[in-house]
């Protein structure tokens, strides 16, 4: 978790710090519905490595964003799922999925018009 003495004074680089990773946005669009388990995220989530994945998914608990729930079970079992104030940042998520669907939309009209 972020220290105090690490958190910039702008609010905008605090969440940049937090989720600004290509990576860590993607792992949090797909907990937005439901718990998924780590080599879901991995397949689901293309190009991404192991380490990669282990070290946001790490980083995204740690700062209080993610829940890993280990279960009691043979073989084991993990998942991972937002808290609360994961679910919190839905907005943010929200934002920028509507802004890529407006961009996508711009760059097809463009394209069109071109042909």
């Amino acid at each position: 978790m972020m220290t105090r003495e690490e958190m910039p004074p702008c609010p905008v680089a605090t969440t940049v710090m937090l989720i600004g990773s290509k990576w860590k946005l993607l792992i949090l669009r797909n907990l937005r519905n439901r718990p998924w388990r780590f080599n879901e995220l991995r397949r689901d989530l293309q190009g991404v490595s192991h380490k990669v994945l282990a070290d946001s998914l790490h980083s995204l608990e740690d700062d209080g964003i993610v829940i890993r729930t280990a279960y009691p079970e043979v073989p084991p079992r993990v998942e991972y799922s937002l808290s609360a104030l994961g679910q919190s940042m839905n907005p943010i998520i929200d934002a920028m999925a509507e802004f890529g669907r407006a961009y996508q939309e711009q760059l097809r009209r463009q394209d069109s018009s071109r042909a």
